[in-house]
């Protein structure tokens, strides 16, 4: 299992986005993890966003194993998740769907 399926969701964001504060908050109530990486106060994952993207600095934008996600609706990530990382939904205990 590589690191980036061990530390499960990647969720990159940046201060005062509100589309972000809402996905935060719909996967948290699924059970979803996250490990939350602020593009502003981190290079490599601005970088990673702009790569991602096509050079825009669009939050949210969302990791799970090989899918990447930009501004998704909660049941693309969930999907995502499903499909490249379900021991997370095991883990964790999905609610809310």
């Amino acid at each position: 299992m590589s690191e980036r399926e061990r530390t499960g969701v990647e969720f990159h964001w940046r201060p005062g986005c509100m589309f972000c504060f809402m996905l935060r908050i719909r996967l948290r109530r699924r059970g979803i993890p996250l490990t939350e990486t602020n593009i502003w106060q981190d290079p490599e994952a601005a970088a990673r966003v702009r790569a991602t993207t096509g050079g825009d600095e669009t939050v949210p934008t969302v990791f799970v194993g090989p899918a990447a996600m930009v501004n998704p609706h909660p049941d693309e990530v969930v999907a995502a998740v499903r499909t490249h990382a379900p021991h997370l939904l095991e883990a964790e205990g999905e609610r809310g769907t």
